[in-house]
């Protein structure tokens, strides 16, 4: 396992990172995830990325769970805030009340002191971004966070946050977690930019989108049972969005593609966004272990100029790349 820097920050994160979004405590049975985890560990996965909202809190506590015992410094725990966690008028947004009150409970369900980076999960309109950044602040202040970054953010609202940290003191953001793939391409004309400028690095989610890339979808075919497209409870309406015929086609061009340089065709996608010299790591998720043990081996593949170039080839006008496509809800959920 290949390891990078976190941005410009002195944290290293491991290259590929494990990601419960939609696993833990709604898809895969607790002990089904705890094996996820160990699995990680062993093959040297050292990033560990959830968030208050994934299963309805759920998944952090199965996280927790999975890591008790295991030497806190030998890991990063990442951790999100901002989407729903209850029924109340303030149990979501980035206000100082929420935020306060998200970090303690997150810090309670996965059985730590600290997380190692706390990310505001969507942009929030209705609060100050004054107030967000203020919040942040103290937590890191408080020990309780040590780095702190976006998620779907846009570049311009980065670019507005860094400015009042600089003329604030205040401790900068080092990450942006942004969807990221082959077919889904709306950072790299406006966040990746302002990032390296700045920096600050991506931790991809859904590098291989949302199964899709992994060829296992054929055109014409039904869904294989058991996959995401089939659990109304694991995804299929995210998943949705890429089961056209025109799109899988196009993917199964990538058969002989990552047959040629002998990987899978998940290994591919992985290693297709590590080619980004601005992401610090790309999120995989899996329901069975042997899964992690696959996509891990994407770490430290680097590919060739004309592979690239063959990717693009097959994807041709299929990969979204608008910027404008990287939205937060304008008003609160």
């Amino acid at each position: 396992m290949e390891h990078r820097r976190l941005g410009s920050s002195g944290m290293y994160v491991s290259e590929i990172s494990y990601g419960n979004w939609i696993t833990h405590g709604s898809q895969v049975e607790q002990q089904s995830a705890i094996a996820c985890v160990k699995t990680a560990l062993e093959v040297g996965i050292t990033t560990f990325d959830t968030a208050d909202v994934y299963a309805a809190t759920k998944a952090e506590t199965v996280l927790g769970k999975a890591l008790k015992g295991v030497r806190r410094e030998s890991y990063e725990l990442f951790t999100k805030v901002y989407w729903p966690t209850g029924s109340g008028k303030n149990d979501r947004g980035l206000s100082r009340k929420h935020i306060m009150e998200s970090a303690h409970a997150s810090l309670k369900r996965l059985g730590t002191d600290h997380i190692d980076l706390y990310q505001a999960h969507r942009f929030d309109y209705e609060t100050p971004l004054e107030e967000t950044l203020s919040a942040f602040e103290d937590l890191i202040r408080q020990g309780k966070v040590h780095y702190i970054g976006t998620s779907e953010w846009r570049a311009s609202e980065i670019a507005a946050a860094l400015k009042i940290q600089d003329e604030r003191g205040y401790t900068r953001f080092v990450s942006n977690q942004p969807q990221y793939s082959m077919l889904w391409r709306v950072i790299d004309k406006e966040v990746v930019p302002l990032s390296e400028k700045e920096g600050i690095g991506q931790i991809v989610w859904s590098p291989i989108a949302q199964g899709v890339l992994t060829g296992k979808y054929k055109p014409g075919k039904k869904a294989p049972a058991g996959s995401r497209a089939t659990d109304k409870n694991g995804g299929a309406g995210m998943i949705s969005r890429w089961l056209t015929h025109d799109v899988l086609v196009a993917v199964e061009k990538l058969r002989p593609i990552a047959e040629s340089v002998d990987l899978t065709m998940a290994q591919l996608a992985v290693a297709w966004v590590l080619q980004n010299k601005n992401v610090s790591s790309a999120i995989m998720g899996a329901t069975k272990p042997s899964q992690v043990k696959e996509n891990v081996k994407a770490s430290g593949v680097k590919l060739s100029a004309q592979t690239m170039k063959a990717i693009d080839k097959a994807l041709g006008s299929l990969p979204e790349t608008d910027p404008a496509k990287n939205v937060s809800p304008s008003t609160r959920p």
